[in-house]
């Protein structure tokens, strides 16, 4: 027998059920769902930005923050319930998801955005021809960071300029390097960043390109003189405070913290433009908290004028009003000024229009670099790990903390990361040039 109640349901509540079905993959009327990976205070930062968007408006957001966001993601992608806007960590998974058609383009949606640098608007492309995001922040990875009491004077401008403070650092008794290998999941990614600043700087960035899209093998000449490189810096007695050891066991997010002791613990650090939030955390020996210009800066990676970035990249799964408006409004000069200005510095955009909200010339000088117009004052290029195949970043990382444990054993390090480029599918592979623009060649 039929059930009398389903039978008599008007067709109308028929019809909002099914809508309400719907609408919890794609966030319903009014309602945008997003997904990222920013939790705690970066994730309270994020939501000053969203709840700005609902002021102006109208239209709520649903937000889940996850440490695991390419593992959720891409589950979502599998069930098709995938959120209406996600803000992906890295170049290579947003080009996967363009590829497979999983985003929609924005090139018509955000039309001309003079504010933005060229470089960027072919970054954000992430070699596939159409625009899929936008920058929520980004990063200067090309840095190298100093404590301004212990290291006056004239910073280094080559490469063996570099060499000569280390090793004169080091002959006097003074350790030059904070390093920490540290970031669990992905222990080793500050090793990486090492390993691509000086390929890039070395070899240039054609080579730095096809290394990046796994045409140049791992053992080839330039590729191991990177290590090397590295290693005449790092894998010496004296150079790292507490040694390699120490190092593999260090927090990256704890390392720079013998700058601010007295005597210093270490004098340099290579790490991202977001090393300035970890500093203003930290404890000087007096107790109170170490300040850009007075107790750190940085200098350029020396070399060329080019430097490695990384980005947030906000992409729109779901082509509804609601995430439309979302993705046009995290691409205003609105927008772009809440979240560096709730710091005043150490969280970038890369909105030229937005450089007013930095307090400090430190956090201006990153700024300028991140929104340089030209290449021929500043060529930006990806985190080349963050552009390769999951396989083969992967077995970077592990690549780098075995080579800080042991650098002798670099030669067969170097063969079994070619073993791997061998192995991963051509077409896993990205051409991302370094940004450039017809009218800057």
């Amino acid at each position: 027998m039929k059930n009398p109640l389903w039978t008599k349901l008007p067709l109308l509540a028929l019809v909002v059920l099914l809508l309400g079905a719907n609408a919890c993959g794609t966030g319903g009327p009014g309602r945008v769902i997003v997904l990222a990976s920013w939790t705690g205070a970066e994730e309270a930062d994020f939501r000053t930005v969203l709840r700005a968007f609902t002021s102006a408006t109208g239209i709520e957001f649903d937000y889940q923050g996850t440490r695991a966001l390419d593992q959720v993601l891409a589950s979502d992608v599998r069930h098709g319930t995938t959120p209406d806007v996600a803000v992906l960590p890295n170049p290579g998974a947003l080009a996967t998801y363009a590829r497979g058609g999983k985003l929609e383009p924005l090139d018509t949606l955000l039309g001309p955005q003079p504010g933005y640098p060229q470089q960027w608007r072919d970054l954000e492309k992430a070699g596939t021809g159409r625009q899929y995001a936008v920058a929520v922040k980004a990063d200067l990875k090309s840095a190298i960071w100093y404590d301004v009491t212990s290291l006056p004077g004239a910073k280094p401008r080559t490469w063996d300029d570099l060499v000569a403070l280390s090793r004169d650092l080091t002959a006097a008794g003074r350790t030059p390097w904070c390093l920490g290998m540290g970031a669990p999941p992905i222990s080793g990614w500050p090793g990486t960043d090492w390993i691509e600043d000086i390929l890039l700087h070395s070899a240039g960035p054609d080579l730095y390109r096809q290394w990046v899209a796994g045409e140049l093998p791992w053992t080839s000449p330039a590729v191991r003189r990177a290590w090397t490189d590295w290693g005449t810096l790092v894998a010496v007695p004296g150079a790292v405070r507490g040694g390699a050891s120490a190092a593999l066991l260090t927090d990256f997010g704890d390392a720079g913290r013998g700058l601010f002791t007295r005597p210093a613990g270490c004098l340099l650090e290579h790490l991202a433009s977001f090393a300035m939030r970890g500093y203003l955390g930290m404890k000087r020996a007096d107790g109170t908290a170490p300040r850009p210009e007075r107790d750190f800066d940085f200098f350029p990676f020396p070399g060329p004028a080019v430097s490695e970035v990384s980005a947030d990249l906000a992409a729109m799964f779901h082509d509804t009003p609601q995430a439309r408006a979302l993705m046009k409004y995290l691409a205003s000069d609105e927008a772009q000024r809440i979240w560096p200005g709730l710091h005043r510095g150490s969280v970038f955009s890369i909105d030229r229009n937005v450089g007013g909200v930095y307090d400090d010339d430190v956090s201006r000088k990153v700024s300028s670099t991140l929104t340089s117009q030209r290449q021929a004052q500043q060529l930006l290029c990806f985190d080349a790990s963050d552009l390769m195949p999951a396989t083969m970043t992967a077995a970077f990382y592990r690549a780098v903390l075995e080579y800080l444990n042991d650098p002798a054993r670099l030669d067969q390090l170097l063969a079994d990361l070619e073993t791997v480029r061998k192995s991963v599918p051509a077409g896993e592979w990205l051409n991302v040039p370094c940004g450039q623009s017809k009218e800057e060649k």
